[in-house]
């Protein structure tokens, strides 16, 4: 009997301590909610500084939120290390976030970091292969390094997944173009001027091939 009755005090305690602490996390909730409002409120004014300033007065650090906010705002502040810092955060707090990885590449990419920019499209293709914007923009950098034969593997998959979409037929046609594939290259800018019609960089190749 006795048992029983330390065991029942013991669960009441607990049940105190659980409704005690929803209390606290409704109150904390109402916080966090009006530190997210104003600082979206601020972003919209382009008061940057004080959108910030918001989220840091309820700063937690092992706020996925909090963080990825904080590094986007940074971004348009155009503190480019604290950004890219923010991001991290959120990156190693949720290990399989995309979008904390695009959010990455954002400041990595003003301060010219293409490597790094490259490391976090990989790590995004290795938790999603087939993420078109991943694909894509590392399509863009290594056409843009003249690195055509990587650049055709990420376009060329685009255009098997999209193959009526403007950007990666175009893309994959002046990739082909590059690597002599001219019979190809000409199929795929006559696809594009399908998709759109009168498109001048479309022309300028089947004129290049000519």
């Amino acid at each position: 009997m006795e048992i029983l009755r330390t065991t029942s005090y013991r669960i009441l305690i607990i049940l105190l301590l659980l409704l005690e602490g929803a209390n606290i996390s409704a109150q904390d909730f109402k916080k966090l909610q009006e530190a997210f409002t104003a600082s979206y409120s601020y972003e919209n004014s382009k008061n940057y500084s004080k959108a910030i300033q918001a989220l840091k007065q309820v700063y937690d650090a092992q706020s996925y939120e909090i963080n990825i906010r904080l590094g986007w705002l940074y971004y348009y502040a155009g503190n480019y290390p604290e950004s890219v810092n923010y991001y991290t955060k959120s990156i190693q707090l949720k290990p399989y976030s995309v979008e904390a990885r695009f959010g990455y590449a954002l400041p990595a990419s003003a301060m010219g970091n293409w490597n790094h920019v490259l490391d976090k499209y990989v790590e995004i293709l290795k938790i999603d292969p087939n993420n078109y914007t991943a694909n894509y923009r590392m399509g863009l950098i290594y056409y843009n390094r003249k690195e055509y034969a990587t650049a055709f593997k990420h376009f060329e998959k685009l255009a098997n997944m999209f193959p009526f979409d403007y950007d990666a037929i175009h893309m994959y046609a002046w990739t082909n173009y590059r690597l002599g594939k001219l019979r190809e290259a000409k199929v795929l800018f006559q696809k594009t001027l399908l998709i759109r019609p009168g498109d001048s960089s479309a022309t300028e190749g089947l004129a290049l091939i000519k």
